[in-house]
C-alpha cells in the first residue's frame, strides 16, 4: 500500500512538472506573438510616417520613399504571416497546457484516493487484532 501512494505521489510531482513546463512555453509563444506583433504596428507606422513629409519633394526622392514603401509593405505582409504561426503555435501550447493541467489533476485524485485506501487498509488492519492486542497498542491496561 505505501508503494502505491509512493507511486502516485511520484506521478503527481511528474505530472506538475509537466504542467509548470507546458506554462512556461505556452508564455513563451505568447510572448513571441506579442514581440511579432509590437513590430508589425511599429512597422505600419514607420510606413505610415514615411509620407507625411511636408513640402514639396523631387522626383528622386519620391521614388526613394516609394520604393522604401514597398519594401516596409513587403515587410509587414511578412510579419503578418509570422503573427499568424506564432498564434496558432500559441493555441496548440495553450491546448498542451490544458491537457497536462488535466493531467496533473487526475494524478492528484489519484493520489488522494491511495492516501486514503491506505488509511482504510490499516483501520481494518488494526481492527483485525485481537482485543488483548488492540488494548496493548493503546496502552490501555487488561
Amino acid at each position: 500500500m505505501k508503494g502505491m501512494l509512493n507511486r502516485r505521489h511520484r506521478v503527481l510531482r511528474v505530472r506538475h512538472v509537466q504542467h509548470s513546463m507546458a506554462m512556461a512555453e505556452t508564455v513563451r509563444a505568447q510572448d513571441e506573438a506579442n514581440s511579432i506583433a509590437h513590430n508589425a504596428d511599429r512597422l505600419r507606422a514607420v510606413r505610415a510616417d514615411l509620407f507625411r513629409s511636408e513640402g514639396e519633394a523631387t522626383g528622386a526622392s519620391f521614388a526613394a520613399m516609394q520604393e522604401l514603401a514597398s519594401r516596409l509593405e513587403q515587410a509587414g505582409r511578412q510579419l503578418d504571416g509570422a503573427l499568424y504561426d506564432a498564434r496558432r503555435k500559441v493555441e496548440a501550447k495553450q491546448h498542451l497546457s490544458v491537457a497536462a493541467s488535466r493531467e496533473r489533476e487526475i494524478a492528484s485524485r489519484l493520489k488522494e484516493r491511495a492516501h486514503a485506501q491506505l488509511e482504510a487498509w490499516r483501520e481494518n488492519r488494526l481492527a483485525a487484532l485481537p482485543r488483548y492486542r488492540r488494548m496493548q497498542a493503546r496502552g490501555v491496561p487488561e
